[in-house]
């Protein structure tokens, strides 16, 4: 009982202090308040936009455009404040009720408040305008974005982390009542490294996920398994990882601290009996620093050690490592946009660049002569080469390396001139090397997919001399939040 005590104190203790930093903080950014600001626009990395008397930008992460609210600054720049709405006076008529009883406190879905055409328009708007502002590229008439079907449940992929000290909300701090269980299964708080929130209810992946998850929870309470404490590097249970497919396949992944046979086979059968749908269960046991898997064993417990996922008739085999678009219908969705951009009849040579595990190259092959797929990390060109063989495709090849190293004239010519470049690099854009060697390979037509239409923008103004934008077509690959995939067409002048 004393020891619960003293967990209990130490982690309150941990909270105050996080909560005195960011007031002395605030102190020293000279916290302002300024009362009856409308907020007029959203901006980046999902933040809402208003106007200071001075004239400065305020940054909001709990606003909507529309809302008239006082704001408090704990943030003070050159030419921007950045603060939280402290009281709403008006509230927008582009806002709707969140669904999600975490809403606010979790990081991962920050525009639940915001009605979904609305999230859709504001978009779109920053594509045009990280286009034509950043880039200051000429757009001709540009496709409505691509809204998903889905808005809730579309997420193939989740990853959960055990705590042993959940993440306690102010009323709870101030509350005299008993916390309860302090173990939690969740998402990490955001800009918080250790700090865990426990998740009821989770409104990204499809059933069974929330189930597996909280039966898991359950189960390792109920039998007193340690869950991770992140600062001592001290406990049994570190993540749990969950991926779904389109055609019903599951896998459940959960990392160990420690190689604890007996508990660790207790758990283990305990999902598989309690969830036979499982197609492949799988642990880790990862006793270093952090938490990625990348560099550590995957073990199959039970089951396949892959799931299958099926587009247009392709299949893809998805291991614990691989990496697939996280949204499976909006990644149809943008592949067919991509290969009606390429234009393909049969008699091109495409290249592929930054090809991952080669799911566009394939798509693509079908339309194409030849496909040459290039990709810095090997286990990603090793699945393309898996997935190539299942599916049959001969006239596809995939060749690993640092792209700006690998995509030279000798890979030029040995491979042959490209009549069509397709690129979707991460969101750093492209090296300006590789931008560089496309233009001098000047290929009739380039097809750049982008997560980021930022640094899409700036190697669109590399190109702007030689290659005129002809299509853009967003796509909402992720409802609830500012994230969004864009396509662009090139087209020489």
């Amino acid at each position: 009982m004393k020891m619960g005590i003293l967990i209990n104190i130490t982690e309150i203790s941990l909270q105050f202090n996080c909560y005195c930093y960011f007031c002395a903080m605030s102190r020293k950014n000279r916290k302002q308040i300024f009362t009856n600001v409308e907020i007029i626009d959203a901006g980046a990395k999902g933040k809402t936009v208003a106007k200071a008397p001075d004239g400065r930008v305020i940054f909001l992460t709990n606003a909507v455009p529309g809302d008239v609210v006082d704001i408090q600054t704990y943030k003070k720049r050159k030419a921007f404040y950045e603060g939280k709405a402290v009281a709403f006076h008006k509230l927008s008529d582009k806002r709707t009720e969140p669904v999600c009883e975490h809403f606010g406190t979790c990081g991962g879905c920050k525009w639940q408040h915001m009605a979904y055409e609305h999230q859709l328009f504001y978009k779109q708007k920053e594509v045009t305008n990280n286009l034509t502002r950043l880039g200051h590229i000429e757009l001709p008439e540009v496709s409505p974005i691509l809204g998903s079907e889905k808005q809730y449940f579309y997420r193939n992929k989740m990853e959960f982390s055990f705590s042993d000290s959940r993440w306690l909300t102010q009323e709870e701090i101030n509350s005299d009542e008993s916390l309860g269980d302090r173990n939690a299964l969740g998402f990490h708080i955001p800009g918080m490294w250790d700090k865990i929130l426990d998740i009821k209810q989770c409104h990204l992946q499809e059933d069974p996920s929330n189930a597996i998850r909280n039966a898991v929870k359950a189960f390792a309470v109920k039998n007193d398994f340690e869950f991770f404490n992140t600062r001592q590097q001290a406990g049994l249970l570190r993540t749990l990882m969950i991926r779904t497919t389109s055609i019903g396949e599951i896998m459940v992944l959960i990392q160990f601290f420690a190689a604890d046979k007996i508990k660790r086979e207790l758990l283990l059968d305990f999902l598989s009996e309690e969830f036979p749908q499982i197609t492949s269960l799988q642990y880790v046991i990862n006793e270093k620093a952090n938490d990625t898997i990348y560099d550590q064993e995957v073990i199959c417990y039970k089951g396949r050690n892959h799931i299958f996922e099926d587009m247009e008739g392709l299949k893809f085999k998805i291991n614990a490592k691989s990496f697939y678009q996280t949204n499976s219908d909006q990644a149809y969705e943008l592949y067919k946009i991509t290969r009606e951009f390429a234009g393909l009849t049969g008699k091109e040579l495409v290249y592929d660049l930054y090809t991952g595990t080669g799911t566009i190259a394939q798509f693509v092959a079908r339309q194409a002569k030849r496909v040459i797929g290039v990709e810095a990390v090997p286990d990603a060109i090793t699945a393309a080469k898996e997935n190539a063989q299942l599916n049959n495709i001969e006239n596809v090849e995939f060749y690993v390396g640092d792209m700006k190293t690998v995509f030279n004239t000798e890979f030029i010519t040995t491979h042959g001139q490209p009549d069509v470049i397709i690129t979707d690099p991460p969101r750093d854009g492209m090296h300006k090397d590789v931008v560089k060697q496309i233009l001098n390979i000047a290929p009739d037509k380039i097809v750049y997919v982008s997560c980021n239409s930022a640094t899409q923008a700036r190697d669109l103004a590399l190109m702007d001399a030689i290659y005129k934008v002809s299509k853009v077509q967003a796509v909402d690959m992720f409802p609830q939040t500012h994230h969004v995939e864009n396509v662009v067409l090139l087209e020489s002048r």
